[in-house]
């Protein structure tokens, strides 16, 4: 087993993330449900033309519904919804946000505007 003093630093490890880009917007439409595509696409490092096709997609599948408020959008997410991998197809989408929302502590149902 290497040491630390042989291990690469951080800033050369390979470009692979564990989550797809459609995962890292439904991460940011469920830490903040009035998030603008341009805060998603900074966030998530995407133009704003991607931002806008994957929530489009996520809303087409049943993942998140949009309702109008004023000029800006709310989002909701389906935390029913199923993780698509074949592999994980029984297992839903909300425990994994809750995971990753705020680092494993839980989230009560009305904990969406923070």
């Amino acid at each position: 087993m290497p040491s630390n003093s042989e291990m690469a630093p951080p800033d050369s490890r390979s470009s692979w993330v564990f989550l797809s880009n459609h995962g890292n917007v439904l991460l940011c439409v469920a830490r903040d449900p009035r998030i603008r595509i341009s805060e998603i696409a900074d966030k998530v490092g995407i133009g704003e033309r991607a931002a806008q096709k994957i929530v489009a997609d996520l809303v087409a599948e049943g993942y998140v519904s949009r309702t109008k408020e004023g000029r800006r959008n709310r989002y909701e997410i389906n935390p029913g919804g199923d993780l698509r991998h074949p592999l994980f197809a029984d297992l839903e989408i909300g425990p994994l946000l809750d995971a990753l929302h705020d680092g494993g502590a839980p989230r009560s149902a009305g904990d969406e505007s923070d």
